[in-house]
Protein backbone atom coordinates (compact mmCIF):
# COMPACT_ATOMS: atom_id res chain seq x y z
CA UNK A 1 0.00 0.00 0.00
CA UNK A 2 1.76 3.13 -1.15
CA UNK A 3 1.89 6.57 1.13
CA UNK A 4 -1.08 8.36 -0.18
CA UNK A 5 -3.64 5.48 0.48
CA UNK A 6 -2.23 4.88 3.80
CA UNK A 7 -3.22 8.90 4.58
CA UNK A 8 -6.24 8.60 2.86
CA UNK A 9 -7.13 5.69 5.63
CA UNK A 10 -6.16 7.60 8.20
CA UNK A 11 -7.76 10.27 7.28
CA UNK A 12 -10.74 8.83 6.60
CA UNK A 13 -10.76 6.59 9.88
CA UNK A 14 -10.06 9.41 12.08
CA UNK A 15 -13.49 11.12 10.96
CA UNK A 16 -15.54 7.88 11.09
CA UNK A 17 -14.23 7.35 14.70
CA UNK A 18 -15.08 11.30 15.55
CA UNK A 19 -18.61 9.84 14.31
CA UNK A 20 -18.93 6.66 16.44
CA UNK A 21 -18.25 8.90 19.65
CA UNK A 22 -20.66 11.62 18.43
CA UNK A 23 -23.16 8.95 18.09
CA UNK A 24 -21.81 7.22 21.21
CA UNK A 25 -22.67 10.59 23.54
CA UNK A 26 -26.17 11.30 22.14
CA UNK A 27 -27.74 8.10 21.87
CA UNK A 28 -31.46 7.23 21.37
CA UNK A 29 -33.70 4.38 21.94
CA UNK A 30 -35.69 2.22 19.98
CA UNK A 31 -37.96 4.10 17.40
CA UNK A 32 -36.99 7.49 18.95
CA UNK A 33 -33.63 7.82 16.77
CA UNK A 34 -34.63 10.51 14.82
CA UNK A 35 -31.46 13.16 15.76
CA UNK A 36 -28.96 9.25 15.02
CA UNK A 37 -30.92 9.46 12.31
CA UNK A 38 -30.77 12.90 11.07
CA UNK A 39 -26.60 12.57 11.65
CA UNK A 40 -26.32 9.46 9.64
CA UNK A 41 -28.18 10.93 6.84
CA UNK A 42 -25.96 14.24 6.64
CA UNK A 43 -23.11 11.97 6.97
CA UNK A 44 -23.74 9.81 4.36
CA UNK A 45 -25.46 12.16 1.52
CA UNK A 46 -21.57 13.81 1.84
CA UNK A 47 -20.82 10.63 0.14
CA UNK A 48 -23.35 11.23 -2.90
CA UNK A 49 -25.63 8.29 -3.05
CA UNK A 50 -27.63 7.72 -6.05
CA UNK A 51 -30.49 7.79 -4.03
CA UNK A 52 -31.94 8.02 0.09
CA UNK A 53 -34.67 6.56 0.54
CA UNK A 54 -36.86 6.68 4.35
CA UNK A 55 -38.28 3.70 6.22
CA UNK A 56 -40.26 4.18 8.75
CA UNK A 57 -40.03 7.07 10.83
CA UNK A 58 -36.22 6.77 11.48
CA UNK A 59 -34.81 3.87 9.39
CA UNK A 60 -32.63 4.86 6.19
CA UNK A 61 -31.23 3.00 2.68
CA UNK A 62 -29.10 4.83 1.02
CA UNK A 63 -28.29 3.36 -2.67
CA UNK A 64 -25.45 3.09 -4.75
CA UNK A 65 -26.45 2.27 -8.10
CA UNK A 66 -24.83 1.19 -10.97
CA UNK A 67 -27.48 2.02 -13.70
CA UNK A 68 -26.94 -1.47 -15.19
CA UNK A 69 -27.86 -5.17 -14.41
CA UNK A 70 -26.82 -6.75 -11.58
CA UNK A 71 -26.76 -7.97 -8.14
CA UNK A 72 -28.66 -5.82 -5.29
CA UNK A 73 -26.22 -6.37 -2.27
CA UNK A 74 -27.97 -4.42 1.03
CA UNK A 75 -25.50 -3.83 4.03
CA UNK A 76 -26.81 -3.27 6.81
CA UNK A 77 -26.66 -1.31 10.79
CA UNK A 78 -28.30 -0.51 13.53
CA UNK A 79 -29.83 2.64 14.59
CA UNK A 80 -30.82 2.46 18.66
CA UNK A 81 -29.21 2.18 22.16
CA UNK A 82 -30.62 0.86 24.81
CA UNK A 83 -32.65 2.11 28.24
CA UNK A 84 -29.00 1.74 30.25
CA UNK A 85 -27.52 4.79 32.08
CA UNK A 86 -23.96 4.64 31.00
CA UNK A 87 -21.18 4.59 33.95
CA UNK A 88 -18.66 5.79 32.06
CA UNK A 89 -16.77 8.97 32.61
CA UNK A 90 -14.81 9.15 29.22
CA UNK A 91 -15.75 12.63 27.20
CA UNK A 92 -17.91 11.50 25.11
CA UNK A 93 -20.34 8.85 27.25
CA UNK A 94 -23.75 9.62 26.55
CA UNK A 95 -25.27 12.91 27.94
CA UNK A 96 -28.82 10.92 27.34
CA UNK A 97 -30.34 8.64 30.00
CA UNK A 98 -29.84 5.60 27.39
CA UNK A 99 -26.69 3.98 26.00
CA UNK A 100 -25.01 2.16 23.07
CA UNK A 101 -23.87 -0.57 25.30
CA UNK A 102 -24.62 -2.89 22.51
CA UNK A 103 -22.24 -1.06 20.60
CA UNK A 104 -24.77 -0.18 17.34
CA UNK A 105 -22.57 3.28 16.81
CA UNK A 106 -19.85 1.26 16.25
CA UNK A 107 -21.92 -0.79 13.83
CA UNK A 108 -23.21 2.66 12.11
CA UNK A 109 -19.58 3.39 12.05
CA UNK A 110 -18.34 0.69 10.04
CA UNK A 111 -20.99 0.76 7.75
CA UNK A 112 -20.12 4.78 7.18
CA UNK A 113 -16.35 3.67 6.74
CA UNK A 114 -18.02 1.24 4.00
CA UNK A 115 -20.04 4.04 2.39
CA UNK A 116 -16.70 5.94 2.27
CA UNK A 117 -14.49 3.17 0.32
CA UNK A 118 -17.76 2.74 -2.41
CA UNK A 119 -17.92 6.64 -2.53
CA UNK A 120 -14.47 6.71 -5.01
CA UNK A 121 -14.74 3.33 -6.17
CA UNK A 122 -18.76 3.11 -7.31
CA UNK A 123 -19.88 -0.40 -8.51
CA UNK A 124 -19.76 -1.17 -11.93
CA UNK A 125 -22.85 -3.14 -12.11
CA UNK A 126 -25.93 -4.18 -10.00
CA UNK A 127 -26.69 -1.64 -6.49
CA UNK A 128 -25.51 -1.39 -3.21
CA UNK A 129 -27.70 -0.36 -0.68
CA UNK A 130 -26.38 1.26 3.32
CA UNK A 131 -29.42 0.13 5.57
CA UNK A 132 -29.88 2.29 8.57
CA UNK A 133 -32.64 0.15 11.06
CA UNK A 134 -34.24 1.29 13.86
CA UNK A 135 -35.10 -0.96 16.81
CA UNK A 136 -33.19 -3.68 16.45
CA UNK A 137 -33.26 -3.92 20.35
CA UNK A 138 -37.04 -4.43 20.55
CA UNK A 139 -37.51 -6.85 17.84
CA UNK A 140 -40.00 -5.48 15.29
CA UNK A 141 -37.59 -3.25 13.61
CA UNK A 142 -36.12 -5.51 11.16
CA UNK A 143 -39.69 -7.12 10.66
CA UNK A 144 -41.21 -3.57 10.38
CA UNK A 145 -38.40 -2.73 7.49
CA UNK A 146 -38.91 -5.99 5.91
CA UNK A 147 -42.85 -5.16 5.07
CA UNK A 148 -42.44 -1.47 5.09
CA UNK A 149 -43.54 -0.42 1.27
CA UNK A 150 -40.68 1.36 0.13
CA UNK A 151 -38.32 -1.56 1.36
CA UNK A 152 -40.44 -3.75 -1.68
CA UNK A 153 -38.55 -1.39 -4.53
CA UNK A 154 -34.72 -2.40 -2.70
CA UNK A 155 -35.61 -6.03 -2.00
CA UNK A 156 -31.91 -7.16 -2.06
CA UNK A 157 -30.43 -10.46 -3.78
CA UNK A 158 -28.03 -10.56 -0.97
CA UNK A 159 -28.20 -8.85 2.78
CA UNK A 160 -24.71 -8.73 5.50
CA UNK A 161 -24.82 -7.79 8.72
CA UNK A 162 -22.26 -8.08 11.42
CA UNK A 163 -22.44 -7.83 15.44
CA UNK A 164 -19.21 -7.37 17.64
CA UNK A 165 -18.28 -9.74 20.22
CA UNK A 166 -16.93 -9.11 23.71
CA UNK A 167 -14.66 -12.27 24.99
CA UNK A 168 -13.44 -12.95 21.19
CA UNK A 169 -10.33 -11.63 20.31
CA UNK A 170 -10.18 -8.57 18.64
CA UNK A 171 -10.33 -8.46 15.28
CA UNK A 172 -11.33 -12.16 14.74
CA UNK A 173 -13.93 -13.60 12.56
CA UNK A 174 -16.68 -15.92 13.80
CA UNK A 175 -18.36 -17.94 11.32
CA UNK A 176 -21.12 -20.24 11.45
CA UNK A 177 -23.19 -22.33 9.01
CA UNK A 178 -26.69 -22.96 9.24
CA UNK A 179 -28.55 -20.98 12.65
CA UNK A 180 -26.02 -18.47 13.50
CA UNK A 181 -28.65 -17.24 16.56
CA UNK A 182 -31.24 -19.01 18.39
CA UNK A 183 -34.99 -17.90 17.96
CA UNK A 184 -37.11 -16.77 20.87
CA UNK A 185 -40.16 -15.69 22.08
CA UNK A 186 -41.87 -14.67 24.90
CA UNK A 187 -45.29 -16.82 26.12
CA UNK A 188 -48.20 -15.36 28.29
CA UNK A 189 -50.44 -18.09 29.28
CA UNK A 190 -53.57 -16.12 31.42
CA UNK A 191 -56.28 -18.40 33.58
CA UNK A 192 -59.19 -17.37 34.27
CA UNK A 193 -61.25 -19.01 37.01
CA UNK A 194 -63.71 -17.99 39.75
CA UNK A 195 -63.05 -16.22 42.86
CA UNK A 196 -63.91 -17.25 46.31
CA UNK A 197 -63.66 -16.61 50.08
CA UNK A 198 -60.47 -18.88 51.01
CA UNK A 199 -62.41 -20.73 53.59
CA UNK A 200 -64.58 -21.70 50.59
CA UNK A 201 -62.52 -22.49 47.92
CA UNK A 202 -64.79 -25.47 46.79
CA UNK A 203 -67.39 -22.58 45.46
CA UNK A 204 -64.52 -21.18 43.66
CA UNK A 205 -61.97 -22.55 40.55
CA UNK A 206 -58.68 -21.79 41.14
CA UNK A 207 -55.65 -21.61 39.06
CA UNK A 208 -53.17 -22.62 41.25
CA UNK A 209 -53.17 -26.17 40.60
CA UNK A 210 -53.18 -25.66 36.68
CA UNK A 211 -50.08 -23.38 37.29
CA UNK A 212 -47.99 -26.42 39.36
CA UNK A 213 -48.81 -28.90 36.78
CA UNK A 214 -48.27 -26.09 33.67
CA UNK A 215 -44.97 -26.08 35.51
CA UNK A 216 -44.14 -29.78 35.94
CA UNK A 217 -45.18 -30.58 32.24
CA UNK A 218 -43.10 -27.53 30.92
CA UNK A 219 -39.92 -28.56 32.83
CA UNK A 220 -40.68 -32.41 31.82
CA UNK A 221 -40.91 -30.99 27.70
CA UNK A 222 -37.67 -28.95 28.46
CA UNK A 223 -35.65 -32.38 29.15
CA UNK A 224 -37.02 -34.48 25.96
CA UNK A 225 -34.05 -34.18 24.33
CA UNK A 226 -35.13 -37.10 22.10
CA UNK A 227 -38.22 -34.24 20.70
CA UNK A 228 -36.26 -32.33 18.94
CA UNK A 229 -32.98 -31.93 16.70
CA UNK A 230 -30.83 -29.85 18.60
CA UNK A 231 -30.67 -27.45 21.99
CA UNK A 232 -34.21 -25.84 22.48
CA UNK A 233 -34.81 -24.01 26.34
CA UNK A 234 -37.82 -23.60 28.07
CA UNK A 235 -37.59 -20.64 31.07
CA UNK A 236 -40.26 -19.78 33.12
CA UNK A 237 -39.58 -15.79 34.10
CA UNK A 238 -42.76 -14.96 36.22
CA UNK A 239 -45.78 -15.89 37.45
CA UNK A 240 -48.58 -13.95 39.09
CA UNK A 241 -51.05 -15.91 40.76
CA UNK A 242 -54.42 -13.97 42.70
CA UNK A 243 -54.08 -11.47 45.20
CA UNK A 244 -52.29 -10.45 48.39
CA UNK A 245 -55.03 -11.41 50.44
CA UNK A 246 -55.45 -14.49 53.21
CA UNK A 247 -59.38 -14.28 52.91
CA UNK A 248 -59.67 -15.08 49.11
CA UNK A 249 -58.94 -17.91 47.00
CA UNK A 250 -57.89 -17.03 43.59
CA UNK A 251 -59.62 -17.01 40.61
CA UNK A 252 -56.92 -15.60 37.95
CA UNK A 253 -53.36 -16.23 36.74
CA UNK A 254 -50.50 -15.36 35.11
CA UNK A 255 -47.53 -17.33 33.66
CA UNK A 256 -44.55 -15.70 31.51
CA UNK A 257 -41.93 -18.09 29.47
CA UNK A 258 -39.31 -17.95 27.49
CA UNK A 259 -39.10 -20.14 24.71
CA UNK A 260 -35.30 -20.62 22.74
CA UNK A 261 -34.52 -23.11 20.22
CA UNK A 262 -31.37 -23.30 17.54
CA UNK A 263 -33.67 -24.04 14.92
CA UNK A 264 -36.77 -22.82 13.53
CA UNK A 265 -37.84 -25.95 12.94
CA UNK A 266 -37.56 -26.76 16.46
CA UNK A 267 -39.34 -23.77 18.06
CA UNK A 268 -42.34 -25.04 15.85
CA UNK A 269 -42.69 -28.37 17.48
CA UNK A 270 -41.43 -26.26 21.20
CA UNK A 271 -44.56 -23.59 20.54
CA UNK A 272 -46.93 -26.29 19.21
CA UNK A 273 -46.03 -28.71 22.64
CA UNK A 274 -46.46 -25.89 25.05
CA UNK A 275 -50.33 -24.86 23.63
CA UNK A 276 -51.19 -28.27 23.74
CA UNK A 277 -50.01 -28.55 27.43
CA UNK A 278 -51.76 -25.52 28.56
CA UNK A 279 -54.92 -26.03 26.91
CA UNK A 280 -55.52 -29.82 28.01
CA UNK A 281 -54.43 -28.33 31.60
CA UNK A 282 -57.15 -25.27 31.19
CA UNK A 283 -59.78 -27.60 29.91
CA UNK A 284 -59.45 -30.33 33.07
CA UNK A 285 -59.33 -27.56 35.20
CA UNK A 286 -62.58 -25.43 33.90
CA UNK A 287 -60.42 -22.52 33.47
CA UNK A 288 -60.73 -19.85 30.83
CA UNK A 289 -57.08 -19.85 28.70
CA UNK A 290 -56.29 -16.97 26.39
CA UNK A 291 -52.40 -17.14 25.62
CA UNK A 292 -49.91 -15.01 23.47
CA UNK A 293 -46.28 -14.04 22.03
CA UNK A 294 -44.38 -10.66 22.79
CA UNK A 295 -40.66 -10.48 21.48
CA UNK A 296 -40.57 -13.29 18.48
CA UNK A 297 -37.32 -13.43 16.75
CA UNK A 298 -36.70 -16.44 14.57
CA UNK A 299 -33.44 -18.11 14.16
CA UNK A 300 -30.79 -16.03 12.19
CA UNK A 301 -30.41 -18.82 9.72
CA UNK A 302 -27.02 -17.95 6.98
CA UNK A 303 -27.18 -19.21 3.56
CA UNK A 304 -23.79 -21.01 2.24
CA UNK A 305 -23.19 -18.51 -0.27
CA UNK A 306 -23.21 -15.39 1.96
CA UNK A 307 -20.70 -17.47 4.38
CA UNK A 308 -18.48 -18.49 1.85
CA UNK A 309 -18.31 -14.59 0.25
CA UNK A 310 -17.28 -13.72 4.23
CA UNK A 311 -14.54 -16.21 4.61
CA UNK A 312 -13.05 -15.13 1.49
CA UNK A 313 -13.08 -11.36 2.75
CA UNK A 314 -11.87 -12.75 5.71
CA UNK A 315 -8.39 -14.24 4.47
CA UNK A 316 -8.16 -12.17 1.90
CA UNK A 317 -7.63 -9.65 4.71
CA UNK A 318 -5.48 -11.87 6.74
CA UNK A 319 -7.97 -11.95 9.52
CA UNK A 320 -8.66 -14.93 12.01
CA UNK A 321 -12.08 -17.01 11.93
CA UNK A 322 -13.15 -18.64 14.69
CA UNK A 323 -16.06 -21.80 13.02
CA UNK A 324 -18.31 -21.69 15.70
CA UNK A 325 -19.71 -25.43 17.04
CA UNK A 326 -23.60 -24.24 17.96
CA UNK A 327 -25.11 -21.27 17.36
CA UNK A 328 -25.40 -18.17 19.91
CA UNK A 329 -28.00 -18.70 22.46
CA UNK A 330 -29.17 -14.90 21.91
CA UNK A 331 -31.44 -13.67 19.14
CA UNK A 332 -31.35 -11.37 16.64
CA UNK A 333 -34.01 -9.70 14.61
CA UNK A 334 -31.53 -9.55 11.07
CA UNK A 335 -33.56 -13.24 11.09
CA UNK A 336 -36.38 -11.31 9.60
CA UNK A 337 -34.10 -10.71 6.78
CA UNK A 338 -32.96 -14.33 6.67
CA UNK A 339 -36.27 -15.71 6.50
CA UNK A 340 -36.89 -14.11 2.89
CA UNK A 341 -33.65 -13.30 1.04
CA UNK A 342 -29.50 -14.85 1.00
CA UNK A 343 -28.17 -13.40 4.37
CA UNK A 344 -24.46 -13.48 6.02
CA UNK A 345 -24.25 -12.67 9.64
CA UNK A 346 -21.02 -12.65 11.64
CA UNK A 347 -19.04 -11.88 14.69
CA UNK A 348 -16.50 -9.65 14.95
CA UNK A 349 -14.42 -10.18 17.77
CA UNK A 350 -14.02 -6.71 20.36
CA UNK A 351 -11.54 -7.93 22.98
CA UNK A 352 -11.22 -10.75 25.26
CA UNK A 353 -10.95 -8.03 28.12
CA UNK A 354 -14.04 -5.95 27.05
CA UNK A 355 -16.94 -5.65 29.19
CA UNK A 356 -20.02 -7.62 27.90
CA UNK A 357 -22.89 -6.57 25.91
CA UNK A 358 -25.56 -4.38 27.90
CA UNK A 359 -23.67 -3.52 30.17
CA UNK A 360 -23.06 -0.13 31.53
CA UNK A 361 -19.57 0.11 31.15
CA UNK A 362 -19.86 -1.15 27.60
CA UNK A 363 -17.52 0.93 24.96
CA UNK A 364 -17.48 -0.41 21.38
CA UNK A 365 -13.32 -0.39 20.19
CA UNK A 366 -13.04 1.94 17.47
CA UNK A 367 -9.53 -0.59 16.35
CA UNK A 368 -12.21 -2.95 15.16
CA UNK A 369 -13.69 -0.85 12.55
CA UNK A 370 -11.48 -0.97 10.62
CA UNK A 371 -11.95 -4.70 9.87
CA UNK A 372 -16.10 -4.80 9.91
CA UNK A 373 -15.47 -1.80 6.94
CA UNK A 374 -12.99 -4.22 4.99
CA UNK A 375 -14.76 -7.49 5.30
CA UNK A 376 -17.83 -5.41 3.71
CA UNK A 377 -15.93 -3.81 1.35
CA UNK A 378 -14.61 -7.16 -0.12
CA UNK A 379 -17.80 -8.55 -0.33
CA UNK A 380 -19.08 -5.32 -2.05
CA UNK A 381 -16.24 -5.54 -4.36
CA UNK A 382 -16.18 -9.56 -5.28
CA UNK A 383 -20.40 -8.54 -6.00
CA UNK A 384 -19.80 -4.74 -7.92
CA UNK A 385 -16.41 -5.30 -9.33
CA UNK A 386 -15.64 -8.85 -10.00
Amino acid sequence: MDLGILMLTFVIMNKIVELRKELHHKPEVSNKEFKTSAKIHSFISDLKPDKTISIGETGLAFVFDSGKEGTTSMFRAELDALPIKEINTFEYASQNNAAHACGHDGHMSILAALGEKIAVNRPKKGRCILLFQPAEEVEQGARDVVNDPNFKAIEPDFIFALHNIPGAPKNQILLKKGSFTAASKGMTIRLTGKTSHAAEPENGISPADAIAKIILEMHQLRSSDDLFNDLTLLTIIHIQLGEISFGTSPGYAEIRITLRAYENSDMDLLTQNCEAIVKRIANNEKLKLEYDYSEVFPATVNDDDCVKHIETAAIKNNLTIQWLDSPFKWSEDFAYYTEKFKGGFFGLGAGENQPPLHNPDYDFPDDIIESGANIFYHIYKELHHD
